[in-house]
């Protein structure tokens, strides 16, 4: 019995020695910052949302996984003003563009990260209008912030408004399919 329990508490000691932990890092969604730009064959439009909140997954020094959650009720407009704020905004959060009444967020789910010289090379699942789609980008981490720049094909999630991948003779009212996402998270 004495053997039993030496050899019990021995493996159970090694065990704890060489496991390595995972560790759950909140994102301060007050603090991060998520900017958008959206161009069409006339120029290009500038934003904002605001993230509701997030996690990064860390076994030792390294990210194995996430999750973030963006209020897509947030969605503002920084590069007009009066009027024709409104009515973009009011324009990109109905059914032509996020639907915002139906899909109030949009989620990123980090499925695998690779690090890389320059930081990590993320892989995962985002869900935009209920619709799920594979995502991959670099992420920069510096101590206890993290930052991307990513290009969505907006199509993939049934956006299609303004798209002249769907709609012929648009001329100077196409809409660019991809928009981009300039991110800041601070932990």
């Amino acid at each position: 019995m004495k053997t039993r329990l030496k050899s019990f508490t021995v493996a159970l000691a090694i065990i704890t020695a060489t496991a390595t932990f995972a560790q759950k890092k909140e994102i301060k969604a007050s603090e991060s910052t998520v900017n958008w730009t959206g161009k069409k064959v006339t120029g290009q439009h500038t934003g904002t949302l605001n993230l509701s909140e997030g996690f990064l997954v860390f076994d030792g020094e390294n990210i194995t996984g996430g999750e973030f959650t963006v209020d897509m009720t947030t969605l503002k407009v920084t590069d007009l003003e009066g009027e024709y704020k409104t009515k973009l905004e009011g324009h990109l959060s109905s059914d032509d563009f996020f639907g915002t009444s139906n899909h109030k967020t949009a989620k990123l789910v980090v499925t695998k990260a690779k690090k890389t010289d320059k930081g990590y090379k993320i892989a995962g699942d985002l869900t935009i209008k209920g619709k799920t789609n594979p995502i991959a980008f670099n992420l920069a981490v510096n101590g206890d912030a993290a930052s991307t720049t990513l290009k969505i094909d907006r199509t993939k999630y049934d956006i299609k408004y303004g798209s002249g991948s769907f709609f012929e003779n648009l001329g100077d009212k196409t809409i660019s399919d991809e928009f981009e996402l300039a991110v800041n998270l601070k932990m």
